[in-house]
């Protein structure tokens, strides 16, 4: 008897046909968000596009970013509810660096997205005991790993990741990989330099939304890029771009067309 009364207590969390309710809202809020994110592998870089939208004319705009460092050398882009995604980027940068501490060497893009997936995992499991529901937010990870070269991982509220060439989120989702499954057919990663990548992650955006954006309206996070603003010289480090960079690819895309 007991076993059936834990049953209905659960009944909203748990369907009979196995379904977790609580996990498939967890994916309609990234899409609720309404803003979709691509991540791109290179030969020797990958990168990561947001758009970006300030919901509010009094809000400083800095401070409000999808595009994330979560160590030295990993970085992601968080698609979904800004306030999961920031409590999202704190864990995973606490667990990056005790990693740091514990090993001595920075935590690998797939180790980290493992640890990432495993955190979202458990909070399916256990939120039917008053502990937390699964975080309404998806987290594109990118590094260029010392062995590995360019890698790209996207995990999911549900705790599932996995790695890939180019991946999409958000609502636009499915246009966004029909795009890339087209540019990347055949093809191991993404063709020409750092420059080429950032162009093609915004050209897909471009395209799946019908939108021409302005340098304020996009993120982009690279890892193999310029070191800074206007150096030739590469980086394995993590970095953003500046709206100025960001300006001069939109234009790049602009002459091209």
């Amino acid at each position: 008897m007991s076993g059936s009364a834990g049953y209905d207590r659960h009944i909203t969390i748990f369907s009979d046909q196995g379904r977790l309710y609580q996990v498939e809202y967890a994916f309609k809020a990234i899409t609720a968000a309404n803003i979709t994110s691509v991540g791109v592998r290179g030969k020797d870089c990958a990168v990561v596009i947001s758009q970006k939208k300030v919901p509010d004319k009094l809000i400083d705009p800095t401070s409000v970013s999808y595009v994330h460092k979560l160590s030295p050398s990993v970085g992601c882009v968080m698609t979904g509810s800004i306030a999961d995604a920031r409590a999202s980027v704190m864990r995973a940068r606490g667990e990056a660096a005790e990693f740091r501490y514990k090993y001595g060497y920075e935590m690998p893009c797939d180790v980290l997205a493992k640890r990432i997936a495993n955190i979202s995992q458990v909070y399916t499991q256990r939120y039917s005991q008053a502990y937390m529901r699964p975080l309404g937010v998806a987290a594109t990870l990118i590094s260029v790993d010392s062995e590995l070269g360019p890698q790209l991982y996207k995990c999911d509220p549900a705790g599932y990741y996995v790695g890939y060439k180019a991946t999409a989120t958000g609502p636009k989702v499915q246009e966004a990989l029909n795009f890339l499954e087209k540019k990347l057919k055949n093809k191991e990663c993404a063709d020409g330099a750092w420059k080429d990548v950032v162009e093609l992650g915004i050209a897909c955006l471009s395209a799946v939304l019908s939108v021409d954006f302005k340098k304020n309206e996009l993120e982009v996070g690279i890892v193999g890029g310029a070191k800074e603003e206007g150096a030739e010289e590469t980086s394995k480090e993590f970095r953003a771009l500046s709206e100025e960079e960001i300006d001069e690819r939109l234009q790049a895309i602009a002459d091209r067309d």
